[in-house]
């Protein structure tokens, strides 16, 4: 039997129990804009293996591999130690995804419960589940923990929080009743009179980043203490490598933490695979999304792991699921359950430390360079803001022959920021690259 509409009965049918009011197919589809709509796919026509194989090839000679990286906005060009690789590659990882059967689950399990025991450390919170897809989709799961917390629907977001988490976020509560109450920008910290203005008893939470989109670092301690007074909850987006040296979210006084996990091991890769984490206070557990993995003892005493809360809608909780669309990153988080035990304590703050230093030393050198303004309104960790006399595109693209990624253009994402580049610089970066990069930014500018 075919579910598919057929004939104008069957539409007019499908269009009326959609319930908007819909007229026609055009109607149903009116919030895809026009220009991602097509009214045929125009797909050629096959080819052998051997041909596909030879085309992918040629279209793949094209990628250029060797680049120097200086971009960041939320993922990193970190070093990886060797082990990484080694480790997660023996076949008994591969196809680790949700351990239902604890009896034949507990390395994976371990892990797992190994994993949230690191976030908690790192971050200092009182829990964590076991993964989400990403960063971004662990604070949107972390924007309506809250709401279902404080039973309130306006999130109030600051102007440093990644606009690219922005559009995640928009994108899942597009159909829902939730207010969302977005701060101006600003290049510096939080603005406190504007964050200030609109944090009331309806607030559920406000989200806030640290170092912010822009590289500022913040102290979040003061809009936590007022939001605090209102009731809402504050959570906070975190790039974990800084946490090495700065203050914790839970010294801030923190609820909810997230965060993408990429720099914890995982290479970059033409967008993904990434690795969301989460992690809150205790008395906030059941309210998490996702999976829990506890420690426990069987029959005979030993310790043993099983996932303690499993709040999936396939689980028993079925509609009532706190979430509907989370997934452990299995995989990705065991690469960072490695990653964080090979370096260590002592291996994290070392290496923030070089990511800060180099990062200054990048500074000075883009500094000296006539035209160009570095924006130094806020401390930043390894990533800051310049300000070019040209387009941020025209150096890209120039400094993309000379095999550098010169960093994040802003004016992507702001329309009165397109001379502005968001530059990172990581542990791996060389004295020798930053003076090269400032050289290349110097030469794009003036040649």
């Amino acid at each position: 039997m075919s579910f598919i509409p057929n004939g104008p009965s069957a539409i007019s049918e499908m269009l009326a129990a959609a319930g908007k009011g819909y007229t026609s197919i055009d109607d149903l589809f009116s919030s895809i804009p026009s220009k991602l709509r097509t009214a045929s796919l125009d797909i050629p026509e096959g080819k052998s293996e051997f041909e596909v194989e030879r085309h992918i090839r040629e279209l793949g000679k094209k990628n250029v591999s060797n680049l120097t990286y200086f971009v960041g906005g939320g993922f990193y060009d970190h070093l990886i130690p060797s082990a990484v690789d080694a480790l997660v590659n023996r076949g008994e990882f591969f196809t680790a995804y949700t351990p239902y059967q604890p009896e034949a689950s507990q390395g994976t399990l371990q892990a797992i419960y190994e994993f949230q025991s690191c976030i908690c450390n790192l971050t200092g919170m009182d829990v964590a589940n076991a993964s989400v897809y990403d960063g971004g989709t662990a604070l949107y799961e972390a924007a309506m923990m809250a709401i279902r917390i404080t039973k309130r629907n306006k999130i109030v977001m600051d102007g440093g929080v990644s606009p690219i988490y922005r559009k995640m976020i928009n994108s899942y509560t597009h159909n829902l009743d939730i207010g969302f109450t977005d701060v101006p920008v600003c290049h510096g910290q939080s603005d406190r009179e504007e964050l200030y203005k609109h944090i009331d008893d309806d607030t559920a939470a406000v989200i806030l980043q640290n170092p912010n989109f822009f590289g500022a670092v913040d102290d979040h301690s003061d809009i936590v203490e007022k939001a605090h007074e209102h009731g809402a909850l504050v959570i906070s987006s975190v790039y974990p490598i800084s946490l090495g040296m700065l203050k914790t979210p839970a010294e801030m006084g923190v609820d909810i933490v997230t965060g993408e996990g990429q720099s914890l091991g995982i290479p970059l890769s033409f967008g993904g695979p990434y690795l969301g984490f989460m992690a809150a206070r205790e008395k906030y557990t059941r309210m998490m999304p996702g999976r829990i993995c506890g420690q426990t003892t069987d029959r005979k005493d030993r310790r043993a792991f099983v996932l303690t809360f499993q709040t999936r809608e396939q689980h028993i909780r079925r509609e009532k699921a706190n979430s509907n669309i989370c997934s452990n990153q299995s995989l990705c988080a065991l690469r960072a359950l490695i990653y964080m035990s090979l370096i260590g304590d002592k291996g994290i703050k070392n290496i923030a430390a070089q990511c800060r230093d180099k990062a200054e030393f990048a500074k000075q050198r883009l500094a000296a360079i006539d035209g160009v303004s570095v924006m130094k309104s806020a401390p930043t960790f390894n990533e800051f803001t310049i300000q070019l006399p040209v387009n941020a595109n025209v150096v890209i693209g120039h400094l993309i022959e000379r095999g550098i990624a010169a960093g994040f253009p802003l004016g992507r994402y702001y329309s009165d920021m397109e001379n502005f580049l968001l530059v990172a610089v990581t542990e791996k970066r060389t004295k020798h690259e930053i003076i090269r990069f400032a050289d290349a930014v110097e030469d794009a500018l003036w040649t």
